[in-house]
């Protein structure tokens, strides 16, 4: 079970945390209608997702020692 965390879901939500990370920061770069619509809720997407991603961490930390 332990391979599951390190080698499928920890890498996946670290792809997903980078992925809306950088999709938030091109939208501030390009500004317009897109950052007005969508800058806040990239950024609440991004809070989740770090807080997922620490959780799935420490849950692989805690089953592995």
């Amino acid at each position: 079970m332990p391979s599951v965390f390190y080698y499928l879901l920890i890498p996946i939500t670290i792809a997903a945390v980078t992925m809306v990370l950088f999709t938030g920061i091109f939208g501030m770069l390009k500004g317009g209608k897109f950052n007005k619509q969508y800058s806040n809720k990239l950024m609440r997407l991004r809070i989740l997702l770090q807080f997922l991603a620490i959780v799935i961490i420490m849950i692989a930390l805690y089953i592995a020692s």
